[in-house]
């Protein structure tokens, strides 16, 4: 499911990025990464998760969940910073 979702943002992405500025495009860009970054970590701790048992495995899963929000609330961020360079112009 990740997967498709992952690439459904990207094709969102693409098809706004035609209408954006090179500076607003570069801010995006930055936070997508740092959100892209966040969400591998999340997926290895998920990995690693599903090789524990018990506590330790649901304490795995509540920071992986953790790292996901945080991706989300990155791209966010992006998202209304973009916003500020497209308004600044």
């Amino acid at each position: 499911m990740k997967p498709l979702l992952t690439m459904l943002s990207v094709v969102a992405l693409i098809g706004v990025a035609a209408c954006d500025s090179p500076q607003e495009e570069a801010v995006e860009n930055a936070y997508e990464n740092q959100a892209d970054a966040l969400e591998n970590q999340a997926e290895a701790l998920e990995e690693q998760a599903d090789n524990m048992t018990g506590a330790a495995a649901e304490a795995t899963e509540n920071m992986a969940d953790a790292m996901e929000d945080k991706a989300d609330a990155v791209r966010e961020a992006g998202e209304e910073a973009a916003e500020k360079v497209e308004d600044s112009m």
